[in-house]
């Protein structure tokens, strides 16, 4: 089967635009209710009222949006089953295939972040204030000179090398008759020469021991991968430029917020705290796609369940619980990536539909909404695909509204399938052996049949018939698997002797298998001469249909084992 592969337009001026992290959609999504982002206030009334139209919309889908209007190739409806979703290449973590701008932002980011780690501003307990904290009024002239002066009786009883800088710049101030040192200079006097002697003091009470610790504290570590140590790094920090467009300011900003939060948080502590296994059902990772990114599963519909949703959101305190244990999830599934350039280090992410719960869930779409906003300023870049499937028809109507909003980079990584086409979207991006028999493909706990064991894919044409033969040469245990997408067909096997002289053995006779009554159909015959196994598909019906099918021998010698799937 062929595979299908899987960037950031600028608005114009005048148009308000938010941009946003688009690969932190549904990360820890388990409804389809929640604001995400709200767009900044437009300047024109009529701005305004298109935008309240468009908020509801905006909220069912789901979607954080920005406002497109560079191509107006980017502003055709999305399809669900069109070849837009399989256009767009993952960027690169390699350095090499760069950019030279891209390239020197992350050079940038990287000595600012060098920068940090060796003035220890990543152990600090609190960040930078904001800009406007920072602006406050600076005093006059001569109140920072009777500040150096009152330094300077200080300083002066504990250390003549101290005495000599700050006189040094005292002597400065005085000589200067334009007035030239400005504010600004004399407070990073101060602020040196304050520095310097606070410096010699911890100094001297410090121990050796407690010196080594605080070098060691400066080693800081994000998803396990260290800081500056190897190239590894590198694709950590690629992931912050790209959440915000390269902008190295405000990438290293998000990086700085993130470390912070993880410590206030205890990530990693969580990591290893037990926090139970009662939503193994709403989440969980299982397989690979056809590029190797690992697959996580979101089955909103789960919360159908009243004693598992009251469970995880009727209070407070149950609701913190979901969150901590979402994100415990998504670290430890994280840490299992490849963040050498080039490797895999991002997620596809299958968001199921169907029974999910309504816009009346208020626990939910709470939970949700502080999962998403704190996934999405701390998990930057992480989802190569959003599949959704077993979408409803509103659902599908609403985003063929929303899109021409949407950059194309943001359309490219997002997928619809309604429940008719949610098996066949699934197979264009994972391969059957890899997806779940409850979402059509192969892929279960068996005795025989293992997920490295590669499906054949066959389409059968409407009113027809389609064999599929096994050469046999030598005695042994034929066991195989057979799936139809939709069944609704007739199946049939038998074995056909080389030998004339021989019988055909039926070993299922030919019978009608429903949509609802059979997901796999696994089989097994011992054959102990030449011959062949044949397959007999045939589809009455006036559509395609999906054959997947595969085969595995063993030795007569291994008869002892169980032939059972």
């Amino acid at each position: 089967m062929a595979d299908h592969q899987v960037q950031n337009t600028t608005a114009s001026a005048d148009v308000p635009v938010q941009q946003v992290d688009q690969d932190q959609l549904m990360v820890a999504a388990v409804t389809t209710s929640t604001d995400v982002v709200v767009p900044p206030q437009p300047d024109h009334e009529d701005q305004k009222q298109q935008l309240d139209q468009e908020a509801p919309l905006k909220e069912l889908i789901n979607i954080p949006t920005t406002t497109d209007h560079d191509d107006d190739a980017e502003k055709k409806n999305f399809i669900p089953d069109d070849n837009l979703s399989s256009s767009f290449n993952e960027e690169t973590t390699r350095v090499a295939d760069l950019s030279d701008n891209e390239k020197k932002a992350l050079e940038e980011l990287t000595q600012l972040v060098r920068e940090a780690l060796n003035k220890h501003e990543f152990s600090a307990t609190s960040l930078s204030p904001p800009k406007e904290e920072q602006q406050q009024k600076l005093p006059s002239a001569p109140v920072a000179v009777a500040v150096i002066s009152e330094e300077k009786k200080e300083v002066e009883e504990k250390s003549d090398s101290v005495v000599t800088d700050t006189t040094t710049t005292t002597t400065v101030v005085v000589v200067e008759d334009d007035g030239a040192k400005t504010v600004e200079a004399i407070e990073e006097t101060i602020v040196a020469v304050s520095a310097a002697a606070k410096d010699e003091k911890e100094d001297a009470s410090c121990t050796p021991e407690e010196l080594l610790k605080s070098e060691a504290d400066e080693k800081v570590s994000i998803w396990g991968i260290p800081l500056l140590v190897d190239e590894r790094s590198d694709v950590i920090l690629l992931k912050f430029l790209r959440a915000r467009d390269f902008k190295v300011k405000e990438s290293f900003s998000m990086l700085k917020n993130t470390i912070k939060w993880r410590k206030e948080f205890g990530i990693e502590e969580l990591v290893d705290e037990d926090l139970g296994d009662d939503l193994k059902k709403v989440v969980f990772m299982h397989g690979f796609d056809k590029h190797g990114h690992p697959v996580c599963y979101n089955v909103y519909g789960e919360f159908q369940n009243k004693e598992l949703y009251q469970n995880a959101f009727s209070d407070e305190v149950k609701r913190e619980r979901f969150l901590r244990w979402r994100i415990q999830f998504l670290e430890r599934s994280i840490r299992k990536l490849d963040f050498t350039p080039g490797a895999i280090s991002t997620i596809v992410q299958i968001n199921d539909l169907k029974n999910s719960p309504g816009l009346g869930k208020w626990e939910l779409r709470q939970a949700t909404k502080h999962a998403l906003q704190l996934l999405q300023d701390n998990y930057p870049e992480f989802v190569a695909k959003q599949v959704f499937i077993n979408v409803p028809w509103w659902y599908l109507a609403v985003n063929r509204m929303i899109s021409p909003f949407l950059t194309q980079r943001t359309r490219s990584k997002f997928v619809f399938a309604g429940p008719s086409k949610s098996a066949e979207t699934l197979f264009r991006y994972i391969a059957a052996e890899q997806v779940p028999v409850k979402y059509g493909g192969l892929s279960k706990d068996g005795k025989i049949f293992e997920a490295t064991d590669a499906v054949t894919e066959i389409t059968v044409k409407p009113t027809a018939k389609h064999t599929v033969e096994f050469p046999v040469t030598e005695a042994c245990h034929l066991s195989w698997e057979v799936r139809v997408v939709g069944w609704d067909v007739k199946y049939g096997a038998e074995f056909v002797p080389s030998s004339e002289e021989s019988y055909t053995v039926i070993i299922q006779k030919a019978r009608k298998v429903g949509s609802s009554e059979e997901a796999v159909v696994c089989d097994s015959f011992k054959i102990g001469e030449a011959g062949k196994v044949v397959l007999t598909i045939e589809n009455p019906t006036s559509k395609k249909k999906k054959l997947f099918y595969r085969l595995k021998t063993k030795p007569i010698s291994s008869a002892c084992q169980t032939l059972c799937c």
